[in-house]
């Protein structure tokens, strides 16, 4: 067991605690950012609007959902495949799920946790997992930053801000995917800092087997993927804005939903929460949407994606933890 895996297993029963205790935290927040929202609309306004939709409408929405992580889950088989891994789908697709409980805590504990899993049923170490989580993360900022670049392109009005925003995502996707870019960088920063050296090495190690996703087929598949993904869920928005009376045209609700999603991510709070919706809010009411309906348009979208996430996660949680603990005895009876 390494040093790494040896204080996190030694961590883990105090990180679960705290994790709850965020999520409590986070929930409580919002609901209080929500309601001095509609405070300055009236209950009234909002409830009706919130009337409108429909179980079955509801449904559609945690369809469109699922779609996207399953189409996610598929690009993280596809990635645990290619590094090496002896994992089937099912395997893969529990740990990506799974993860997800942990998506609204500090320290993206939810990919260590999926790195921990990973090790139990395999032996692999988090030095050597630690790229699949890296191309994933990339893949997505890379999705998503072509989807706000078409949006952009395709929207009269556009975002003050829009384009940073796809430009970040854009550079930060393109140097997780180059590994002798990012190496370079690892040297760069060791050599100017004078510092973190354990860190950068690393992240050099990183770098090296990342180039295991570098084929053009690989991030092909993996590109078609993320934006389809993604994809569903802003048809999720330009659909609930539709049903509640706030047509918005589908290039403009694809940039609002997906920069907001980037922004919450940039702010650094864990899940975008707070972000995320203060920003999607704020762009639905400069498109003249009122707040009696940009308000639970931002809370039913966000509950039918990121906080649906949470909940499939915590299902699938426990039936990771019981197999990969399985999976750990297997290996020391070997």
């Amino acid at each position: 067991m390494t040093v790494a895996s040896s204080l996190l297993a030694r961590r883990w029963p105090r990180l679960l605690r705290r994790d709850r205790l965020v999520w409590l935290a986070l929930l409580a927040l919002m609901a209080l950012g929500f309601g001095g929202l509609v405070m300055t609309t009236g209950w009234e306004d909002v409830l009706r609007q919130i009337g409108q939709i429909t179980p079955g409408q509801i449904a559609a929405l945690l369809v469109l959902s699922l779609a996207n992580y399953g189409l996610r889950g598929l690009r993280w088989h596809l990635f645990a495949r290619r590094l090496g891994l002896n994992t089937g789908l099912s395997q893969n697709m529990r740990h990506f799920i799974g993860g997800f409980a942990m998506s609204v805590t500090p320290g993206r504990v939810g990919e260590l946790v999926r790195m921990r899993w990973i090790r139990r049923e395999t032996g692999w170490s988090f030095e050597r997992t630690a790229p699949l989580v890296l191309i994933d993360r990339a893949s997505d900022l890379a999705a998503m930053a072509v989807l706000l670049a078409i949006a952009l392109s395709l929207s009269a009005t556009g975002i003050a801000g829009g384009l940073p925003v796809t430009l970040l995502a854009l550079i930060a996707a393109f140097v997780v995917t180059r590994p002798a870019l990012l190496s370079a960088l690892a040297g760069v920063g060791y050599r100017t800092t004078g510092r973190w050296a354990r860190a950068f090495v690393r992240v050099r190690r990183a770098a090296r087997a990342l180039a295991r996703f570098s084929h053009p087929t690989v991030i092909s598949a993996a590109m078609v993927l993320g934006v389809f993904g993604w994809l569903a869920e802003v048809v999720a928005f330009w659909l609930l804005l539709d049903w509640m009376g706030a047509p918005v045209g589908f290039a403009m609700a694809m940039a609002i939903f997906i920069f907001s999603t980037l922004a919450g991510g940039l702010t650094g709070a864990p899940g975008g929460v707070g972000g995320a919706e203060a920003a999607m809010v704020a762009l639905l009411a400069l498109q003249g949407v009122p707040l009696s309906v940009a308000i639970p348009v931002t809370a039913i979208i966000r509950l039918t994606t990121l906080w649906f996430a949470i909940a499939l996660g915590l299902g699938a949680f426990a039936d990771a933890e019981r197999k990969s603990r399985k999976g750990a005895h297997a290996l020391e009876n070997d």
